[in-house]
Formats: C-alpha cells, structure tokens, sequence
C-alpha cells in the first residue's frame, strides 16, 4: 500500500472514529438518537471548513517566516561579496 493510500485511509478512519465518539457522547447525554446524528453531522462540516481555515491560516504564517528568511539569505550573500 502507497503511503498516500495509507495516509488518506487513516484519514477516513479517524474521521469515522471522531464523529462516533462524538455522536455516542451526545445519545449518552440526551438519550435521542436523532439529536446525536444531528450533532455528528454539523461536526463533520464544522470540523472541515474550520480545518481549512486553520491550514490557510498556517500558510500563510509559513510563507511570512519563509519571505523573512529568503531576505536573510540575499542580505548575507550581498555581505559575502564585499
């Protein structure tokens, strides 16, 4: 198995395990199966476009730092050639 195949199956895995996990906390506390299957699905989008955010957020934090360190790197190199 490829480790991409491996990866996004571990993806599917965990994302079934979570929203059961969260889905059989709420039955527990409500006893309604209908408001834990409610309560799991609007997770399931939540949880997407939150991650989404969070990696957007992420990029471009990465590409400041990366910016920061490329300018560095010219200014040491302009310093060498003096």
């Amino acid at each position: 198995m490829s480790d991409k195949l491996r990866r996004i199956l571990k993806s599917i895995t965990w994302r079934i395990t979570a929203t059961s996990t969260t889905m059989a906390i709420v039955y527990f506390l409500t006893g309604e199966l209908e408001i834990a299957g409610s309560v799991a699905l609007i997770e399931v989008v939540l949880k997407i476009l939150i991650y989404y955010l969070h990696e957007t957020i992420w990029d471009k934090a990465t590409m400041k730092g990366q910016e920061e360190n490329e300018s560095n790197n010219i200014e040491i190199r302009q310093n060498d050639s003096v």
